[in-house]
Order: structure tokens, then C-alpha cells, then sequence
């Protein structure tokens, strides 16, 4: 079990991580009043000194910590690790992201340190910090606290000596007027940024007390990184795990190969920046000149899994095209051949996304040195068998030849990601469109499109995209593209589920409905005995053949219902096909 520590925002991306796993777990917050939902969770409120929190481990089995409290919760922090360290517990620490420290804020380690020299201060450091701040008014300085309109923090106010006209409110919309502003370094869910604007618009002079130092083993500021760390530290809690994008590994591939070039560093594992902002710990290696990465799918199907993905930074004598740093394709990565993505035909099969990720996670190591004029560096990836493993993948179909594509938005694949195929069919949808066909053809796999593809011979192989099971959203991204004619290719088993209303036929979201399939039957006009059968495609050896188009004609009738209004703007043909290949309906 896991004993996760919340009550904050990153409690709250905590539980959504920990969700996902449809495992047990425990919940904790201080005080309750944080309004969250647990499906999989089991939430307990109370704090818990370390007596306490000891038995609840032993009690409950807990195997791993979760610290996602706030990061001025020190007694806190300071039991957990206790703790852990006492019964041999892991801790992962979630933290916030923090913006840079602004070098003209006045920056204090405790309350102690508040200047002075100041007549009135706008506190908004909670109604806890009331009593570390009183001896300011001793000398002279006038304290306004910013609290939470609520009871408990109004009776914990008064307690401490404050009065109405030092009070205001987090609910209040404006800021009052105020010399100067104290606050926490409470990072970005923290509402930091949000605070220093405001108090900029009014000229305040900013105090801000930097948040305590935490030393956790294991720290993370994201949830793909809390997910990772939780696979690494109880495997069993995911039934599966999740994997790197081939983005991310040439990431951390540069990365490693400027430490080795710039710094003779050559650590195990480099840092990588996520385009979400938080960052993540990638192993690599390195060879002569490059270093690498190895693919890892973590339980994703993908060919890729366990591929070499190699950079070679080297230095450029002038920058090419108004550019510091630039991107190539070397052996084994692809390059486009067909319009619809990010880059024309001709480049490299590199998206935007890894471009971007490479560019802002080396800014940092190449900027002292690209500062003389005309100096540039190219980044050469390079996949050792790319071209062949390309032949297993999506990639010809899509026009990219040569070798494999480095993709990825997130950074991050999750198993079976609904997501990530989501976002494939997508770009399937927009080649097609490109491709400039006056037709797509969309089907659930390869056995249907085998049948479809015979009626369509002068279809370019980009006009045909698989759907898998989401229906639904290929023809809204039909609809999104302006595709003017689409015809849909599905066989009896998703058919039926489709007739009823499913626009995602996977059989966790849709299950075969005998009693719908009987109404098909009868409006067919068809009297049949289905109290036996277990897949829908038996009903083509049931119902007798000069009966089966009236029947293949009602399914299609109630497909289209469901269908037609997703692309409006549209010509939908719709097909049914069965086992033998034999199709119903009109070929447009």
C-alpha cells in the first residue's frame, strides 16, 4: 500500500497519478477540508506524529510514502522522513516548480529577518505565521494579514491579538495599499507568480521567505515523474508501466553528449525537461563523439522498444539560417516525403515537440559558448537499425522513408495510452488530408481495410486510416479537417455496437446487446433464436443469405443515425463487411 501525504494542489495531481492504477491506497491530509474525490483511494484526516504514523504503517502494510504536503509543512516533513528511515520505508517527495529567485526581491530565511525600515506590511504568509510577526508592531510597522475567510482561521486570528482592521481576505479581489508584501516561496501552484504581479501593479517592495530545504531520496515536481518513481519503487502498484517517447530519448541523448563534450561529465543519468514544465531522471550511455539512449516502451506494443537513439553535437563555423542550433536526421531516422506535418517534405522525421525540448534543455549549456558571433552547433541523430525496424511501423503508410520518426508531446508514453492513439489517428487523419485524396477511407484494422481497399484501387495508401475503436472521434477529426467524403468500413461485431449508439466499440466501454440485436432482427423481419451465441459475427451463419443484405441494410440505417451528425458538412458511405470479405452497402 501507499500513504500518501496531501491537502495541496500536488496532493491533488497525486491522487490522479495513483488513480490511474486502479490499486488501493491511503489518503492524509491535516485538517480535511480539502474537497477531493478517491475512487481507488481511502482518505483519512488527522495529523499524526510519529508514534501514530509508525503504527499506521505497520497496521496498514504501507510500503511506500508519498510526501506531496505543503513545502512549509517542516514538522511535517521532518516526521515522514523519521519514519521512513525508522522502518525502512521509501519516500518520494512530489515538489512544486519554482520560478528563478528574482535578485531584486528582498529574500529572508525566517521571520526574524523581516526588514524594519518599512510603515505598513501586507502579510499574506497564513494565519499561522500571526504570532512570528507580532514584534514588527513594536517597531512601528503597521501588519496587515491576508487569511481565509472562513471560522477557523478568524477564531485563530483573534486568538493571536489581530483586529478587523488588520485583517483581509484571500476572497477579496483587490490587494489593500500596503509599503511592502510578505510572502512564501510557495512556487507555482502556490499562486506565487499571481501574488508578484499584483504587488508589482501596486510598486510594493517584495519580502519573500524562501521555502525550507528538503532532502528526500527520491524527489519529483510532475506526475509522470511521480508515476516513474512509483513503478521504480513498488512495481506491482501499476499493472503496467510506462515508457519513454523517442523525443525524450534523443533529449537526453544531447543533453548527455554536450556534458561529455563541454564538461568531461559523464553521468549515468541527465536531467530531462518535460514540455509540461516538470523534469525527469533518463538513463544514457555514451560512445565516441555521441552519446545515447536506449527506447524504453515500459508495457506500450512499439518496435522501438529497446532501440539505440544516438547525438553528435558538433560545432558549426557560421549558424545556418538565422539559427544558433540546429537539428539533423543521420542514419536510421526517417525524413517526410508527403506534406501534413510539422515540416515540409524533404526534412528529417523529427516533430516539433522533440526540436523544442532538445532546444530548451541545452539552452542552458550552450549559451556561454554560442555567444560569439556566427558560432552555431548541429545535432545529429542517428538510430542503428532505424530503417529496418521502420518497416514494422506505421511509417511508410505515412510517407516517412528511411527510417523511424522521433516524436512525442508529452514526453511520456503511457501503456496503451487511449491518448496516444487518439493523437496517431490524428496525424493518419491530417496526411490524409493532405495527401489530397477525394476520399478517406477509415476502418477498424487491417483484415477490414484488406476488403475496403479492393473497392477504392486509385486511393493513395495515405487515404486509409485505422480507427482501432474510436469511431467517434475519427469522424469528429473528419469534421475538423473539412474531409468532404468519407467512407466508413466496420465489421458485424463493432457494427452492432455502433447501431446502438457506441461511438467507442473497445469492450470495456461497449458490450455486445443481444436484446438491441434482437430489435435489429425484427425490424429486419427476421425470426431468430440468439439466446446461444457469443459474438456477433455467428449471425451471418444464423441468418439465411437471401435475408442478410434487409439485415446488413437495417445496421448500416442505425450506424448512420449515430454517425452522419459528427460530419455534418460530410458524404458518409458506410460498409459492412463480413468475415468472407463480402460487403453491404453502396461503394461511393
Amino acid at each position: 500500500m501507499i500513504l500518501v501525504f496531501g491537502g495541496t494542489t500536488e496532493g491533488r495531481k497525486a491522487v490522479e497519478v495513483l488513480e490511474e492504477a486502479g490499486t488501493p491506497y491511503y489518503y492524509s491530509t491535516k485538517t480535511g477540508e480539502q474537497d477531493i474525490a478517491l475512487h481507488h483511494g481511502i482518505r483519512i484526516d488527522g495529523a499524526m506524529d510519529a508514534a501514530a504514523m509508525t503504527a499506521f504503517c505497520q497496521q496498514h502494510d504501507i510500503r511506500l510514502m508519498v510526501d506531496a504536503a505543503h513545502p512549509f509543512a517542516s514538522q511535517l516533513h521532518k516526521t515522514i522522513a523519521q519514519v521512513a528511515a525508522s522502518i525502512g520505508l521509501h519516500v518520494i517527495r512530489y515538489e512544486r516548480l519554482y520560478p528563478p529567485r528574482d535578485s531584486s526581491f528582498t529574500w529572508i530565511d525566517d521571520y526574524s529577518q523581516v526588514p524594519t525600515n518599512i510603515h505598513t506590511l501586507l502579510a499574506t504568509t497564513g494565519v499561522q505565521s500571526i504570532s512570528k510577526l507580532k514584534w514588527l508592531e513594536s517597531h512601528g510597522v503597521k501588519v496587515i494579514y491576508r487569511i481565509l475567510n472562513r471560522e477557523s482561521s478568524l477564531q485563530l486570528a483573534y486568538g493571536q491579538g489581530v483586529t478587523d482592521d488588520q485583517l483581509c481576505f484571500y476572497e477579496d479581489e483587490l490587494l489593500p495599499d500596503a509599503e511592502a508584501i510578505l510572502l512564501k516561496e510557495s512556487g507555482v501552484s502556490g499562486g506565487f507568480n499571481e501574488k508578484i504581479a499584483a504587488a508589482k501593479d501596486k510598486d510594493m517592495r517584495i519580502i519573500v521567505l524562501k521555502r525550507p530545504h528538503l532532502s528526500f531520496d527520491h524527489t519529483v515536481n510532475g506526475p509522470y515523474g511521480l508515476r516513474r518513481a512509483v513503478e521504480k519503487l513498488l512495481p506491482e502498484f501499476y499493472p503496467l508501466h510506462s515508457g519513454l517517447t523517442t523525443g525524450t530519448c534523443a533529449t537526453a541523448a544531447a543533453i548527455a553528449a554536450m556534458l561529455q563534450l563541454l564538461k568531461e561529465e559523464k553521468p549515468n543519468e541527465v536531467p530531462v525537461l518535460l514540455p509540461n514544465g516538470e523534469s525527469i531522471t533518463v538513463p544514457v550511455g555514451y560512445g565516441d563523439g555521441y552519446a545515447y539512449c536506449i527506447k524504453e516502451a515500459g508495457d506500450d506494443p512499439d518496435v522501438t522498444n529497446g532501440i539505440e537513439i544516438r547525438v553528435r553535437p558538433t560545432p558549426a563555423p557560421s549558424l545556418h539560417g538565422g539559427e544558433w542550433l540546429v537539428i539533423a536526421g543521420g542514419e536510421g531516422v526517417g525524413r517526410f516525403t508527403l506534406p501534413g506535418f510539422d515540416y515540409p517534405p524533404g526534412e528529417a522525421a523529427i516533430n516539433k515537440g522533440p526540436r523544442e525540448m532538445i532546444r530548451k534543455n541545452i539552452e542552458g549549456l550552450i549559451t556561454p559558448l554560442h555567444a560569439e558571433r556566427g558560432r552555431g552547433w548541429v545535432f545529429t541523430i542517428s538510430v542503428p537499425d532505424g530503417e529496418e525496424i521502420a518497416r514494422r511501423t506505421f511509417n511508410p503508410r505515412l510517407g516517412i522513408e528511411g527510417g523511424i520518426s522521433i516524436i512525442g508531446v508529452s514526453g511520456i508514453v503511457k501503456p496503451f495510452s487511449e491518448e496516444a492513439f487518439i493523437d496517431s489517428i490524428r496525424k493518419c487523419m491530417e496526411v490524409a488530408k493532405a495527401s489530397g485524396s477525394p476520399r478517406v477511407v477509415i476502418n477498424s484494422g487491417g483484415k477490414s481495410e484488406r476488403f475496403v481497399k479492393a473497392l477504392y484501387p486509385t486511393l493513395p495508401q495515405q487515404a486509409f486510416v485505422e480507427y482501432g475503436n474510436y469511431i467517434g472521434e475519427t469522424l469528429k477529426m473528419a469534421a475538423d479537417l473539412n474531409i468532404g467524403k468519407v467512407t466508413l468500413g466496420v465489421m458485424l461485431g463493432k457494427a452492432v455496437k455502433l447501431a446502438q449508439g457506441h461511438l467507442d466499440t473497445h469492450s470495456r466501454k461497449a458490450t455486445m446487446d443481444k436484446d438491441f440485436i434482437g430489435r435489429l432482427l425484427n425490424e429486419s423481419g427476421i425470426t431468430l433464436d440468439i439466446s446461444q451465441i457469443t459474438l456477433a459475427r455467428e449471425l451471418w451463419e444464423k441468418i439465411p443469405a437471401h435475408r442478410q443484405q434487409v439485415f446488413a441494410d437495417t445496421v448500416i440505417r442505425h450506424c448512420l443515425s449515430h454517425c452522419q451528425p459528427l460530419l455534418p458538412k460530410g458524404e458518409l458511405t458506410i460498409l459492412l463487411i463480413n468475415d468472407e470479405g463480402k460487403i453491404y452497402g453502396n461503394c461511393k
